[in-house]
């Protein structure tokens, strides 16, 4: 196998759910040390990588909403819980020899540096992880939302949402048989069909500044490292 990367710097979406393994809820340290090792392989290549993770895991401010809590008061716990897994995250990446560093858009200055995109930047082209917490600092815009932000800011030349599913659906494939996946997708065609790629905010940011996603099944081992050396798993979306 050819390992030229073929992108010198992106950005990594993981969902919180990934983290949790086969649990119901909160962190597997069997997962967490696997999404590692997989993050690692990539970032020994060379490719200056950043991380958003969601905080799914364990508190999704939508669904706290839904049950009666204040829409902010919800997503502000999301936040927090992102940070809790960007530790976790941290520690299990600098266990696999990879140095690293967590922005968090909420100060907190005991645990992680604040969001500062010029040292973001120079952490990355010093050859360390960027693990962006805490979403976008804003109630109401999801971890999504934030990734394609930082994504922008940090110049990251593709995202990488690793997730679920091995791509992107015509429709939900695990209660329709007939499913088709998508190899490749427009951003225009994601918004009039609704597909539940990634919110809708974060697929027209993605659209303004011409972002390339590409969506691919975390658990599949080395799949981050195949996407990066640009082969052809997952759904692309441009």
């Amino acid at each position: 196998m050819d390992m030229t990367p073929e992108f010198k710097r992106i950005l990594i979406k993981l969902s919180g759910e990934a983290l949790m393994g086969n649990q119901g809820f909160g962190i597997t340290p069997e997962m967490i040390h696997y999404v590692a090792g997989e993050i690692a392989k990539v970032a020994r290549l060379n490719v200056e990588v950043s991380i958003v993770v969601g905080g799914g895991n364990i508190f999704r401010g939508v669904a706290g909403s839904s049950a009666g809590m204040d829409r902010s008061s919800a997503d502000n716990m999301g936040m927090l819980a992102t940070v809790i897994n960007s530790l976790a995250l941290c520690d299990a990446l600098e266990k696999c020899g990879v140095p690293t560093r967590v922005q968090s858009a909420i100060r907190m200055d005991q645990i992680a540096e604040p969001f500062i995109r010029r040292k973001a930047i120079r952490h990355l082209e010093k050859g360390r992880v960027v693990i962006f917490a805490a979403g976008t600092g804003n109630p109401y815009f999801t971890t999504d939302t934030a990734a394609v932000l930082r994504a922008h800011e940090t110049l990251a030349q593709i995202l990488f949402k690793a997730t679920q599913v091995d791509g992107v659906y015509d429709k939900d494939p695990v209660v329709h048989e007939d499913a088709v996946m998508f190899d490749e997708l427009s951003y225009m065609r994601v918004i009039e069909k609704q597909l539940h790629v990634m919110d809708m905010t974060a697929i027209s940011l993605a659209m303004e500044h011409d972002l390339p996603l590409q969506v691919f099944d975390l658990h599949k081992e080395d799949n981050i490292l195949k996407a990066v050396l640009g082969q052809e798993i997952g759904t692309r979306i441009k």
